[in-house]
């Protein structure tokens, strides 16, 4: 996250519209289950699917992962559509998620690359 301070405020800006969206799902996605208290079904849960074999299961089920958590949590947003791709240079998945702002039928993109931390 880059955080910028108010020039007079001397206080973090907040982010607003397209950005705080983004950011919403951002954390959202790094987010499992159980984790965040009194909100056990809140995460996308791809954690432990980052240290399974790359095939097109894994995909599949990263996919789906994003997908619902993405659905159930995230009422401002449309899904369109959710593409994986494995470097296996990099050892992650480099993910491109397209979806629609209800609000004002603004379509965005978010490029994250889910890599596991040994």
């Amino acid at each position: 996250l880059s955080l910028t301070l108010h020039p007079i405020k001397k206080d973090i800006v907040p982010l607003r519209d397209d950005k705080a969206i983004k950011n919403a799902i951002k954390n959202l996605l790094i987010t499992n289950s159980y984790e965040r208290p009194f909100r056990p079904e809140l995460g996308a849960n791809i954690t432990n699917l980052l240290f399974e074999p790359a095939d097109i299961i894994t995909e599949m089920a990263l996919r789906d992962n994003i997908r619902k958590a993405i659905v159930d949590h995230e009422p401002r947003v449309k899904v369109i559509g959710v593409a994986l791709v494995y470097s296996e240079s990099e050892d992650a998945y480099r993910t491109n998620i397209k979806y629609l702002i209800k609000e004002n039928d603004v379509e965005e993109t978010i490029d994250i690359r889910l890599r596991r931390l040994r």
